[in-house]
């Protein structure tokens, strides 16, 4: 297992966030992490990245346990998260955002290497290479934080809600692009509520309620769940 986090417990203030959550995810595989809002994924993605500390548990990524590192040292070691809401930098261009993603790594030609991989799988932000962040579409802003977490040269990619705004066509070419990232040898934990999207590129999902984990399984299993089709397709 690339990731192994077991028993996690998490309480904002007095109420929990998360209770007992575990969840193991496999080198070169897509797990994702489904469930409403409010029932506790983002602070999964948050606790796994050192951006909070839960109450107990533990976190072993790649044989070593990360809890209590900080989140700009858990990058280093290659768990990148990709924050809900982009959390792009507006005022700067796309180049300078990409370049950011970079910031902690020393190897040069690999940097250049990566950028380059970056425009050839996203043409569209070479073409806007000089254009402010935030001026982009809600489609484009997505790329482009995908693309400036892959700069920062993931091993496994925390992805929280990329679909989150984006029209149908967007959402259907995010298929692809996660499914490319995943070719490439990146793992990847996607955090969604668009069950369609996380059963089209997952192999493994959990269902998340209220702070637990209330079914997991391999991704055959969820398409054939009743939970899953009652309470997330509507069948």
């Amino acid at each position: 297992m690339l990731l192994d986090a077991k028993d996690l417990n998490v309480h904002y203030g007095k109420a929990m966030a998360l209770r007992n959550v575990s969840l193991q995810v496999a080198k070169g595989s897509v797990v994702t992490i489904i469930g409403a809002n409010g029932a506790g994924k983002s602070t999964i993605l948050k606790v796994l990245s050192g951006l909070f500390s839960p109450t107990s548990g533990s976190v072993i990524f790649d044989n070593r346990n990360i809890l209590g590192m900080k989140p700009h040292e858990i990058v280093d070691l290659g768990l990148v998260h990709i924050p809900e809401g982009r959390q792009l930098f507006p005022y700067l261009n796309v180049l300078e955002n990409l370049k950011l993603g970079a910031s902690l790594r020393k190897d040069r030609d690999g940097i250049k290497n990566d950028l380059e991989e970056v425009f050839t799988h996203f043409p569209i932000l070479k073409d806007r290479r000089r254009q402010k962040a935030g001026s982009l579409s809600g489609g484009e802003q997505m790329l482009l934080a995908i693309a400036r977490g892959l700069m920062a040269g993931p091993r496994l990619l925390l992805m929280d809600e990329p679909t989150l705004g984006l029209a149908p066509i967007m959402v259907l070419e995010l298929i692809a692009v996660i499914r490319r990232i995943n070719g490439s040898g990146v793992t990847v934990v996607l955090v969604e509520q668009n069950v369609f999207l996380a059963l089209q590129v997952a192999h493994r999902g959990y269902v998340l309620e209220v702070g637990k984990i209330i079914l997991e399984g391999d991704i055959e299993q969820f398409k054939d769940s009743e939970l899953v089709k009652r309470a997330y397709l509507g069948e």
